[in-house]
């Protein structure tokens, strides 16, 4: 039961939970016209089909960064079947709400995927579950020895449910909530430095998270752990970054890498023009379609 005996020391003063909640849209912070108690399209809108098996529905958050990463890794190891077409979805304008949208992914949050080489498609949603499929798909970069393979699914797992606590956790209350409350701050900026720690311990030993080798556990947990480390919410100071040492040098050997790179272009809004891709549809886009380009042609895509 929850203790009103005090209200004055609630946030905001005097505020005491109702008997029973209510929807209130006023009270929903930077994201008010997007969230809402229940699930469901908000509209009909199908969803664009291009020339590849694999059509991904995302936007360039660490959960998006995970499949595209997958997608090019799989691209550079010579896996064609991996081509893919990666449509821009506009969460603050409410797209995932779509009846495409949510036939493929049921509770609405990106990314979506299809896989057109079955008939009907295969739709996937949770990233987690999409890295899976892709590399059961293409017998890459999970192990199928027993003992390797449940260490990648084990910190697989990890990130998927330690995530949340980073983002919609800490992120929201330090960066995006209405106004700062200090309760909600502190618990969650330790439970994402005992994150950091739990990652920074498993590094020490391993030159990636699950061992040697570098696997879908990696991609899984590296968009975000490494954003933590760099920009994310520009929290690095507040958050003593610079304790994590093994972290740090995981990041860098990760991020070196040519196709997560250009995972991380894909379906990004943000920084640089040069260094987003709106969308994906064939190699060459990196070449010719980067938002920098597109904005010296007038805004068109060729």
């Amino acid at each position: 039961m929850t203790d009103n005996s005090d209200a004055s020391k609630n946030q905001p003063p005097g505020y005491v939970p109702p008997k029973v909640w209510t929807w209130d849209a006023a009270n929903g912070g930077e994201f008010a016209s997007i969230n809402r108690p229940i699930s469901g399209a908000t509209h009909d809108k199908e969803l664009p089909v291009g020339k590849h098996p694999i059509q991904l529905y995302s936007l360039g958050t660490p959960n998006g960064v995970k499949v595209t990463i997958m997608l090019e890794e799989l691209l550079a190891a010579g896996h064609a079947g991996a081509e893919y077409d990666a449509w821009l979805i506009e969460i603050g304008k409410g797209e995932q709400f779509g009846s495409g949208f949510v036939e493929i992914n049921p509770n609405s949050k990106i990314p979506a995927m299809a896989d057109h080489s079955f008939d009907p498609p295969i739709h996937l949603f949770e990233s987690g579950s999409m890295l899976f499929y892709l590399a059961e798909k293409f017998d890459a970069f999970l192990p199928t020895e027993i003992r390797a393979r449940t260490a990648v699914m084990n910190w697989l797992m990890w990130q998927m449910g330690s995530a949340p606590f980073v983002g919609g956790g800490f992120g929201h209350f330090y960066n995006y909530a209405p106004f700062k409350i200090q309760y909600a701050i502190d618990r969650y900026a330790m439970e994402t430095k005992r994150q950091m720690h739990v990652l920074d311990t498993q590094l020490a030993d391993n030159k990636y998270v699950a061992g040697d080798d570098y696997t879908i556990a990696d991609m899984a947990i590296w968009p975000w752990y490494g954003s933590v480390m760099r920009a994310a919410y520009g929290a690095q100071e507040f958050l003593s970054v610079h304790e994590y040492k093994n972290i740090d040098r995981w990041v860098d050997r990760v991020g070196e890498r040519e196709a997560v790179k250009r995972g991380t272009m894909v379906n990004r809004t943000f920084g640089e023009p040069d260094s987003q891709l709106r969308e994906r549809h064939d190699a060459s886009d990196f070449e010719k379609n980067r938002q920098d380009m597109v904005e010296a042609r007038g805004g068109e895509r060729v």
